[in-house]
């Protein structure tokens, strides 16, 4: 997966929107369009999605702390991306919005449950403990579940401003 400098430089920018959009979005208790930029940048670049992907995760770190809170999203968003990469390329055009925001949806539902694994081992939690941790996390991921929905609606637009945008990078005016 070698990359061009515009690569660099495009991926360097997308994982920067994506910290921007976080932050933007913090007064929103688990409502983000982190979801949708990885849908979208899968979609859109397959396997060099992870760039700008971890490089929102470094971001993240640098600017938030490299705290315990930070290992699972060494993770998570791989876990979206892979379910994204899963999907048929040529998926017919009136299928792609709905399929896109319900992987965006079913994301943010497991988020908790997702996250849990790191929880358990970096606090030693016992099983029953974890269970506990994931019951007590539901409301937030039933609202983190249903935003991820509703911004999902953003994903085939950025799909299509983004490879409209690689269709243009080559020309000069």
């Amino acid at each position: 997966m070698k990359l061009t400098i515009k690569e660099i430089a495009v991926f360097g920018m997308l994982g920067a929107v994506m910290y921007a959009s976080k932050l933007l979005m913090e007064l929103l208790p688990n409502v983000h369009l982190l979801g949708v930029f990885v849908v979208a940048f899968t979609v859109v670049y397959r396997k060099k999605a992870l760039y700008p992907i971890y490089t929102y995760v470094i971001l993240n770190g640098v600017f938030c702390g490299f705290a315990a809170w930070w290992v699972p999203y060494l993770y998570l968003w791989t876990i979206l991306w892979g379910a994204v990469m899963l999907l048929p390329k040529k998926m017919p055009k009136k299928f792609q919005p709905i399929v896109y925001m319900t992987v965006c949806a079913a994301h943010g539902f497991l988020f908790g449950t997702l996250y849990a694994p790191a929880q358990a081992i970096l606090y030693g939690l016992s099983f029953k403990a974890t269970i506990a941790w994931i019951i007590a996390g539901l409301p937030w991921d039933c609202m983190h579940g249903v935003s991820n929905f509703f911004c999902g609606m953003l994903i085939v637009p950025i799909i299509s401003a983004l490879r409209l945008a690689e269709r243009n990078s080559g020309r000069t005016e």
